[in-house]
């Protein structure tokens, strides 16, 4: 939620325009770690488990990795018996893999953890969780079956829409489908998104910012990355959040989850450095006046910048 203190207002009106303060990364290894993760052609599955790493200093990188080589050995093996060729008729046969109980799942399949499907809890956004009970959110469950799709060959990659990940499928045909990997990966019109998503404007699909597959480096940053932003800011490493959203928006300049990430950071930065600290404004000095004016100015732009783009406050059933 945007921050409208009449404290902090009275602040802004008060001090000179400055120009934006630039955070710099209290952790000096943070930088050059994520800017590692837009490096080579690593696999999606990789850098998502480095950054799981990141956050969950316990994931097994290269243990989970060995967990989805052999899931896509399965489906080779699955492809190759049923003699299939075509891109529907792998699709089918990663459905049937993922969402269908079988001696190919060991008779337990993937399915939607409804007792937190919007993956709002940390540990359930972790792709290694995922692995380990089979219960995913629209956080986890479209960037497995992305990434086993691409293992068959299979042109996928995420797609955002309001507090929702889906994943944008092209056939050999060069025909684009939307599929909701949290209902059997099946394909939805994106008419059901509009119609289930009030707060899916028309200015942001326009603009690229929802129901646009997104390009390799957007995807890392945007929706892969997004998940060690809300861990730093969980941990209370604020200027860190700051840091990294500021570098990850230079590959994801559209994207609606990393400005609002910036925004709340800000918000929290102003309470914890200026509400909480200061009563009235005289007992500030003018260089404190100045940071205060200045969050609050950075905070008050990068919500405006997502409204410009078509966002708006969410709502729907997703």
């Amino acid at each position: 939620m945007r921050l409208l203190l009449i404290f902090i207002a009275l602040v802004a009106c008060l001090t000179a325009p400055a120009s934006a303060r630039a955070f710099e990364f209290h952790n000096i290894q943070l930088e050059s770690q994520v800017a590692a993760l837009f490096q080579g052609s690593r696999d999606i599955a990789e850098i998502k488990l480095t950054i799981d790493r990141m956050v969950e200093p316990g994931v097994d990188v290269a243990a989970n990795l060995q967990i989805i080589n052999g899931m896509a050995a399965d489906l080779e093996r699955m492809r190759a018996e049923a003699g299939v060729t075509s891109d529907l008729d792998k699709l089918a046969i990663l459905r049937r893999y993922i969402y269908e109980p079988g001696p190919w799942n060991g008779g337990k399949a993937f399915s939607y953890d409804l007792d937190d499907p919007m993956g709002v809890r940390p540990e359930n956004r972790l792709l290694s969780d995922y692995l380990g009970d089979r219960r995913g959110n629209c956080v986890s469950m479209p960037m497995l079956m992305m990434i086993l799709g691409n293992r068959m060959g299979l042109l996928m990659t995420l797609a955002e829409a309001p507090q929702h990940s889906l994943i944008k499928f092209t056939d050999s045909e060069g025909r684009e489908w939307n599929l909701e990997a949290t209902s059997g990966g099946g394909f939805t019109r994106e008419s059901h998104y509009r119609k289930e998503m009030p707060s899916l404007t028309e200015t942001a699909i326009k603009n690229g910012v929802y129901l646009r597959g997104l390009p390799r480096d957007e995807m890392i940053a945007g929706e892969v990355s997004g998940m060690l932003v809300a861990h730093l800011i969980g941990t209370g490493r604020l200027e860190d959040a700051v840091a990294v959203s500021d570098q990850l928006l230079t590959k994801a300049p559209k994207s609606i989850r990393l400005k609002l990430a910036r925004a709340s950071v800000l918000s929290l930065l102003l309470k914890r450095d200026i509400t909480d600290r200061y009563k009235r404004m005289n007992e500030m000095t003018p260089d404190i006046r100045a940071y205060a004016d200045d969050l609050y100015r950075q905070n008050m732009a990068a919500f405006a910048e997502a409204e410009a783009l078509g966002w708006r406050e969410p709502g729907g059933k997703f």
